[in-house]
């Protein structure tokens, strides 16, 4: 028995640890996934080892150890997507301006999708500001028509490689802008935005290729997508908010990067994972969905929505307009180091 716990506890450990190896191949990026994952597994294994050992040899106290420390550090890397960290993105108050106010929906549809009456129900009844709505064909251009009577400033782009992406908005859209980052079939969106307020704000709706055997077998072009809309969210003359199925989880290093080079805020932080993949395996879950927002927002409500056939789960989330020095302190500050990581990966793109 001993030996199986400790065989299965050196494989777990080995897993926890391979995301640290910062090379770009798909299989190796794919261990950024499973810190929760593997967190109850590994608590099973080194509590029942511990149990069982008479600890005669030194082995058992390092297999111990190395077991304990690799959990502790698994916890560590949750803890900010818990209640139990401070709030990255600050709560607004209930007395802000209401015109400053913005709700988003971003839901990834999932082509092959046909519940297309329940999506567009859910959008008519949360009746959002704005909604982006990715890996969208023109099959489902055409089921979500009945949403233009409420959306009459939209933005489309609708695609048969599950690429394809759909912008419906209350609010006007002032000027926008279909790029190809990266690759010339992936596009994402660039929208001004004018609040109810006057203001105007910018939105970057993306979906990037995940580095998967049948997508790319390397993280680089998602990679780099999300570092040349960083970079141009740090750059921008109005608040910004970049949302989407960015493919990548909240935790991950090159998700960090991104917050680093963008100087964006993440609204999970101290309140919870909102896991929104995969929708169908409740075991395999994680944060592929996100809304990024700069220091100018404070959260009034998030939520993950239940599921309309999709193996992605909707997000919702108020923001209202609301600076505070406070949230400007809350942003990852971005090094050199991180400059010439994105940099590295930009020039793998030629290579």
């Amino acid at each position: 028995m001993l030996n199986v716990l400790l065989v299965t506890g050196v494989v777990l450990i080995v897993a926890s640890w391979v995301h640290v190896i910062r090379h770009e191949a798909w299989w190796i990026r794919a261990f950024d996934f499973p810190h929760l994952q593997l967190v109850v597994p590994l608590a099973v294994v080194t509590v029942a080892y511990a149990v069982l050992a008479n600890f005669t040899q030194t082995g058992d106290y390092v297999f111990v150890a190395a077991a304990g420390g690799t959990l502790g550090y698994h916890l560590y890397r949750i803890r900010p997507y818990t209640v139990f960290h401070k709030h990255q993105v600050l709560e607004a108050a209930d007395n802000a301006a209401a015109g400053d106010s913005l709700r988003i929906l971003i839901f990834n549809v999932f082509m092959e999708n046909r519940q297309c009456d329940d999506c567009v129900e859910m959008v008519q009844r949360i009746n959002p500001d704005v909604v982006l709505a990715v890996e969208t064909d023109e099959y489902w251009h055409e089921k979500l028509r009945p949403l233009e009577q409420a959306y009459p400033y939209r933005v489309a782009h609708p695609l048969a490689n599950t690429y394809g992406l759909l912008f419906y908005s209350q609010l006007p859209i002032t000027q926008h802008r279909i790029n190809f980052f990266v690759e010339d079939d992936i596009p994402s969106l660039h929208a001004h935005l004018r609040l109810a307020s006057g203001r105007t704000i910018e939105f970057y709706g993306v979906h990037p290729r995940p580095p998967a055997p049948a997508e790319n077998d390397r993280s680089t072009e998602r990679d780099v997508e999300l570092i040349q809309v960083g970079r141009r969210a740090k750059a921008a003359p109005h608040p910004v908010i970049v949302a989407g199925d960015l493919n990548d989880v909240a935790w991950s290093h090159t998700t960090r990067l991104f917050q680093r080079i963008s100087g964006l805020l993440d609204p999970r932080i101290g309140r919870g994972m909102f896991n929104t993949f995969h929708a169908k395996h409740w075991l395999l879950r994680w944060p592929l969905d996100h809304v990024f927002v700069s220091h100018h927002f404070k959260l009034v409500d998030m939520r993950r929505l239940p599921n309309c056939g999709s193996d992605h789960f909707p997000i919702y989330v108020h923001l209202r307009y609301a600076p505070d020095p406070e949230s400007k302190e809350n942003r990852l500050e971005a090094e050199a180091e991180d400059y010439a990581e994105a940099r590295e990966k930009e020039m793998k793109l030629y290579e």
